[in-house]
């Protein structure tokens, strides 16, 4: 077993556990919470410097051969993936010194939040079904705690919800790996590759593909089973809402890739034919409803789900570009939504809230905030040269080479109204003035000059990622045409799996 596979999981556990050893001791805890987020940074940068050189890695926990054992494994996107947690991660680290109140701190904040990592980062590089399950639970447990971190009525309310419906996710996604079992007996996905084409019984495969698509897509938050994330993810702290958005429902799209690209492949007009449609409905459901909102984190937690829409899409066209379109998306949307949930969290400094009625007078108050607000807002509307627009543009090239011109309509028409939500909030916090009166600088106030490099110095870094996906968009599309590449090609990746021996 590699411990470039075993590194990423293993120092966001050890973290967690440390901080939690240090519970009484607040100094100690966030300085470990801290150096954990970056030495996890560094692991998955070293993780995806070895794939990007040799190929895909695999590995057997307690030298049990695969199918047997549980399996570690990452090819490029599994990297990537891993590699975004853990820039995430830090920069979310980073801001939550200076976000987090004490309150929060002491009931457990920076042990849940490296739980949750380590969950994220297991589902990524997980080899088999059942495992993949196991780290979904361990996302569920550390998620559901950190929305009720607080015990505030409203996130109270949120947490509920939020675990009632992903509850039901959990014992579909049971149900659907019991009858894979019970049909293949094995549940490693490489294998389950080789297996289930030679299954005589094509229906209850294609039955089990759409459980798989139905408990994944709860978790990827799609149409029509998004309504539990806008009700929960402008509850919690801005620290909590921004990795959540930036991750969580990733995991789920994440899992629908994989699977829908190794496993459930024979049936390719059904499953992701409903794909491609789900894939629409959500762009255009997500986007209306953030129109209609006008609370900051409400908009954005709605355009969450519409973003999610664009990477079903290319999971849905099924072809090179479309695959090259969703993972360059999945990179983009991570990055630029992290970062406008961070940003609202200054402005509901700056003006007392999030509320659009109730704020204002932001573009006298702090230029420096209006560059960091433009930026993954327009990223996020699809305007050049920004990567939000080179990942729109792969996906609409995608589905007009296949002649899918319906979704390729609803791709421009969902970019148009994001732009429109994006200059909602623009005319509201930042041209029209505070109805209370003029806006608090930046500057002022009873932070310290390190708290506030906390808070924008990580804004500061993903505007910046930002910005360079955008005008050097060649590495960045190398990067996922060559996951897309072994996405389609199965063999490497189940050799690399059913090929390792202890």
């Amino acid at each position: 077993m590699s411990w470039f596979l075993i590194a990423p999981i293993l120092v966001p556990m050890t973290t967690a556990a440390l901080a939690v050893l240090l519970w009484n001791q607040r100094p100690a805890q966030r300085a470990v919470s801290a150096c954990g987020a970056g030495l996890h940074l560094i692991t998955t940068i070293l993780l995806m410097v070895q794939v990007w050189r040799g190929g895909i890695l695999a590995g057997q926990m307690g030298d049990w051969p695969a199918p047997f054992g549980i399996t570690l494994v990452a090819d490029h996107l599994s990297a990537v993936m891993v590699l975004i947690t853990g820039v995430m991660g830090f920069g979310v680290c980073l801001y939550s010194l200076s976000d987090m109140n004490e309150n929060r701190e002491n009931n457990g904040f920076h042990p849940l939040y490296h739980v949750l990592l380590t969950g994220v980062t297991g589902a990524f590089i997980t080899g088999d079904l059942f495992n993949l399950y196991v780290w979904f639970e361990v996302m569920l447990i550390a998620s559901f705690a950190l929305l009720a971190l607080g015990s505030e009525k409203e996130q109270l309310d949120g947490a509920i919800k939020y675990a009632a419906i992903n509850l039901v996710s959990t014992v579909m996604f049971l149900i659907a790996i019991g009858t894979l079992y019970g049909l293949t007996g094995t549940l490693n996905m490489a294998d389950l590759a080789l297996r289930l084409p030679h299954v005589e019984q094509r229906g209850l495969v294609t039955t089990i593909a759409v459980l798989f698509m139905i408990a994944f897509g709860i978790k990827s938050a799609v149409f029509p089973l998004f309504f539990w994330l806008p009700a929960s993810y402008h509850t919690p702290a801005v620290a909590v809402s921004a990795i959540f958005a930036g991750l969580l429902t990733k995991v789920g799209v994440y899992a629908l890739v994989r699977t829908f690209t190794l496993i459930f492949t024979s049936d390719v007009a059904y499953t992701h034919g409903a794909l491609l449609v789900v894939a629409g409905l959500t762009m255009v459901t997500g986007v209306l409803g953030a129109a209609a909102q006008n609370e900051i984190r409400r908009i954005l937690s709605f355009h969450i789900i519409s973003q999610i829409g664009y990477m079903i899409m290319g999971l849905a066209l099924y072809t090179p570009l479309g695959l090259i379109g969703a993972v360059f998306y999945l990179v983009h949307h991570i990055i630029v939504k992290t970062n406008l949930f961070l940003v609202a969290g200054i402005i509901r400094r700056l003006t007392g809230s999030m509320e659009l009625k109730r704020i204002g007078g932001l573009y006298k108050a702090s230029p420096l905030l209006v560059v960091l607000f433009l930026i993954p807002a327009l990223s996020l509307s699809g305007i050049p040269p920004l990567s939000g627009f080179w990942a729109k543009l792969v996906l609409i090239r995608a589905s007009l080479e296949i002649g899918s011109y319906a979704i390729a309509a609803t791709a421009v028409l969902v970019g148009a109204l994001t732009l429109f939500s994006m200059t909602k909030i623009w005319g509201e916090a930042f041209w029209k003035p505070h109805p209370e009166g003029p806006a608090r600088t930046l500057g002022i106030g009873d932070l310290t000059a390190t708290e506030r490099a906390l808070l924008i110095g990580p804004i500061m870094v993903f505007a910046a990622l930002t910005i360079a996906i955008g005008l050097w968009a060649q590495p960045f599309l190398d990067l996922a045409t060559r996951a897309s590449g072994e996405l389609l090609e199965r063999t490497p990746y189940i050799d690399a799996v059913m090929g390792v021996r202890p």
